[in-house]
């Protein structure tokens, strides 16, 4: 009897989860089906799951391809099971391909190819259904979002929108996609909602026309270069009933939201000022360092911090203003962002040609918070008083790209859950569209390099 074994979480089954395990099923005699609990889901970076443990272990039931059913909750578990088992084959979807090699040390492992766009579910509940999402975009952070959708119960990346349908194609052909297309329309007939990760000076154009053809929105940042047409934009998605939210992946991660409630407590007394930094050195013909698509350290990184001072001291700051250097095209390559408050100041540090340290540094009445590079992928942070026996470390974990926390409260805002929109608010997405926008309009005459 040749044993197979797969896992997998099974939320919200669909035909993909149910072709999977016919597939798993015909590899020998013996199907055992590993569902993995809640807690677990978590660790790993499962986001979004909607189906109890007991609601998914009967979906495989229903199935008859499983011949036994297993819990997995921990780390390590695959092997010990495979072991204890018996197993011959190890399988699992292709999305994972080369994941699980190190299993060939026990048993034959199988890659078996998923199935391309999820066109409906297998058993569907009323309140839920399959969020069939598309990119506009094909380049870097598009390429970094497509393998963290995974992770996302209740949504699937369906296809492609590229005006240059050779970089469509071959995206849509990595990721395994149903569709690649150059047609606008096209794009819109085939998807529920759209993340987009185009150039910044696309994203409002794209914004407008995805919400017009009724499509929900998950834009990259800088969302839009205008406080006008952020207003517009999420007017204009209020009116429809749509969600239309900022991708500051920073605003969704555990770790920051867990910062952000530690600082505001008073455990640190008031805050009176936030510096915050964030650099990285690039060179050559890049989109980052062109004028004409309004490159520079502001547009590229000024989000996250400016995000971090927002949060912390709110949207109605007194004064600002910038000191910048640039190269002889005009491009930014460090500048500083000043933001005067009532009772506190703060400090924006971006940079594309000056590297300096990437910490997050809240300075309080009754003592200050230090967060580590990169603190906009927080995992760890020390609160730090006058007697250092008080101070305090707090500890958060971080999964892969980070693109999954935004991605889940954008299929959960789909779902109807509008209290996730707490994390990223429109007054706050304004604000920070609005400094960058008055950067790019008013660039004060800085030193040049």
């Amino acid at each position: 009897m040749r044993k197979v074994i797969t896992y997998g979480s099974f939320d919200l089954f669909h035909d993909g989860h149910y072709r999977l395990l016919q597939r798993a099923k015909e590899l020998g005699d013996y199907l055992i089906v590993g569902v993995t609990t809640e807690k677990y889901d978590e660790y790993r970076g499962k986001m979004n799951v909607v189906n109890s443990l007991m609601e998914r272990i009967e979906n495989i039931k229903a199935t008859g391809f499983a011949d036994e059913i297993i819990i997995e909750d921990h780390e390590g578990q695959k092997v010990e099971d495979i072991q204890k088992y018996g197993i011959d084959i190890f399988t699992v979807g292709s999305d994972w391909f080369g994941k699980f090699d190190f299993l060939k040390q026990y048993c034959d492992v199988v890659y078996l190819e998923r199935t391309k766009g999820i066109s409906s579910t297998m058993i569907r509940q009323q309140a839920y259904k399959i969020i069939r999402l598309g990119v506009i975009g094909s380049g870097r952070i598009a390429a970094r979002f497509a393998p963290e959708v995974k992770y996302v119960s209740g949504t699937n990346l369906e296809g492609v929108f590229n005006p240059k349908l050779e970089s469509a194609r071959l995206f849509a052909e990595k990721f395994e996609l149903k569709f690649h297309t150059d047609e606008l329309e096209s794009f819109f007939d085939k998807v529920d909602a759209v993340y987009i990760a185009s150039p910044h000076n696309s994203h409002y154009e794209y914004i407008r026309k995805s919400l017009e053809a009724g499509k929900h929105v998950l834009c990259e940042k800088p969302m839009v270069l205008q406080a006008s047409q952020a207003e517009e934009v999420y007017q204009l998605a209020r009116d429809k009933g749509l969600v239309l939210l900022e991708a500051i992946k920073t605003a969704y991660a555990p770790g920051f939201l867990q910062l952000l409630a530690i600082a505001k407590s008073g455990r640190i007394g008031q805050i009176r000022d936030v510096e915050a930094t964030f650099t990285k050195l690039v060179s050559g013909d890049i989109r980052e360092l062109r004028t004409e698509e309004n490159g520079g350290s502001v547009t590229e990184l000024a989000s996250y911090p400016l995000l971090a001072i927002v949060k912390l001291l709110g949207t109605d700051y007194l004064d600002f203003r910038f000191d910048s250097f640039e190269d002889e095209n005009g491009v930014d390559l460090y500048t500083k962002i000043y933001l005067k408050y009532k009772g506190a100041t703060s400090t924006a540090k971006v940079g594309l040609g000056v590297k300096s340290e990437g910490q997050l540094l809240i300075s309080g009445t009754q003592g200050y918070i230090y967060v580590e590079a990169p603190w906009w992928k927080t995992q760890f942070f020390e609160v730090r008083h006058e007697k250092q026996e008080q101070n305090e470390k707090f500890f958060s974990k971080f999964a892969g790209e980070g693109l999954r926390y935004e991605l889940s409260d954008f299929i959960s805002m789909i779902y109807g859950n509008e209290r996730k929109g707490y994390k990223l608010t429109p007054k706050e997405s304004i604000a920070i569209n609005g400094i960058i926008e008055t950067f790019l309009t008013n660039r004060l005459t800085p030193t040049k390099v």
